[in-house]
């Protein structure tokens, strides 16, 4: 590459040597979390960012009807709690990164008014070869959600992103580069139609118990939509997640004198954060993305998503796992579809596996996942 035309800094052997000297660290220090506390407004911002309306998490009258008196937090919303957990990442200063999977544990369900106290360490950064942007670091880290009244660990998951090359990206082009050519597809209201059916459709199990007994492998969750994909959309699910680096005025200016890298010039030559990929489609297209696309933590949500409303109230979401495999763009409808693949018994609970996997309108992988359950028996 012409260093002339480099817009952005690149992964070097020094900077990686300096990131490996944090393996195993534990990070005293970050960002402050978007939320401290499981309040009843923050689980429902959460829920609606993510297009979740189980009333489970959002409507306290409702609450006080199941076994646990009040609302609960959905499983997701512990991204709220940790930026390192959504994708903050440390070293490489400038090098791009894209959130790319989680794998989480849960242990308590998540009580109205939880307050929070999480621990973070980086636990490997492994190279990759990728179409996408040559040399890529897929960095990994590890968090540990803890009550922080009684000390109780509620969680613990780790999470990873890619650091890649955005200036390799934009000139070798993607996968994306035929459709960035033919431009994107306008949408007929008989097409919406088809897919907003799926929304008429979906239903929340709820206070209908779902027990262990009545589940078989082999059994299909009803598929659940998510989209179409716009930038409204997008910075919908930041306004309950928080985002990373979404910051106003003088904050804005206090996060980019810390972090200089964190204030990327926009077209009127003003510092902005390198967020704006999920709402700005130029900036997007500088990157190498295909456009404007979605969160990665809100995809994870979304797989989430259709266990809970599948497992009723009285389930628990023992443990999840998403690999973001692709962008999804403006434009993009993704349909997520589930198969209870292994029914057993495990400590004298009654668990269920289930593969997940979403994919875009025309067939195109967008994430795979998987989940274990815990029903009630009989």
């Amino acid at each position: 590459m012409n260093e002339m035309t480099r817009k952005f800094p690149k992964i070097t052997d020094e900077g990686l040597e300096d990131l490996r000297k944090r393996v195993g660290v534990k990070i005293e220090r970050t960002v402050e979390p978007w939320c401290y506390e499981a309040t009843r407004d923050n689980i429902r911002h959460y829920a609606h960012g993510i297009g979740d309306d189980n009333p489970l998490w959002c409507d306290p009258e409702y609450g006080k009807t199941t076994k646990y008196g009040d609302v609960l937090a959905l499983p997701s919303f512990l991204f709220a709690t940790s930026r390192i957990i959504s994708g903050y990442v440390g070293g490489l200063p400038g090098v791009h990164a894209m959130w790319s999977g989680a794998n989480w544990t849960w242990h308590k369900p998540i009580l109205r008014n939880t307050e929070f106290r999480t621990e973070a360490y980086l636990k490997d950064l492994i190279e990759h070869n990728t179409r996408f942007a040559g040399k890529a670091i897929q960095q990994i880290y590890h968090v540990d959600f803890y009550d922080a009244k009684t000390g109780e660990m509620l969680a613990e998951a780790d999470s990873w992103c890619f650091r890649t090359d955005r200036d390799q990206a934009r000139e070798n082009g993607t996968k994306y580069t035929e459709a960035k050519k033919n431009g994107r597809k306008v949408y007929t209201q008989e097409e919406l139609d088809k897919y907003y059916k799926y929304y008429e459709q979906e239903t929340i199990r709820g206070a209908e118990t779902r027990y262990w007994d009545d589940v078989n492998e082999g059994d299909e969750l009803p598929t659940m939509v998510k989209g179409p994909m716009t930038a409204t959309g997008f910075i919908a699910y930041a306004q309950g997640w928080g985002g990373l680096y979404i910051r106003a005025n003088k904050l804005a200016w206090q996060l980019q004198q810390k972090h200089p890298s964190a204030g990327i010039k926009n077209k009127f030559g003003i510092p902005d954060c390198p967020e704006r990929v999920h709402w700005e489609e130029e900036f997007a297209l500088e990157v190498g993305a295909p456009g404007a696309y979605d969160y990665g933590p809100e995809r994870t949500s979304w797989l989430t998503h259709q266990i809970t409303n599948w497992m009723g109230d009285d389930g628990f979401l023992a443990k999840s796992k998403c690999e973001v495999r692709r962008h999804n763009p403006e434009g993009d409808i993704i349909l997520i579809h589930g198969t209870v693949v292994r029914k057993f018994e495990e400590d004298g609970r009654f668990l269920l596996e289930i593969k997940q996997r979403a994919e875009q309108q025309d067939g195109e992988m967008s994430a795979v996942g998987s989940a274990i359950v815990e029903l009630p028996k009989r």
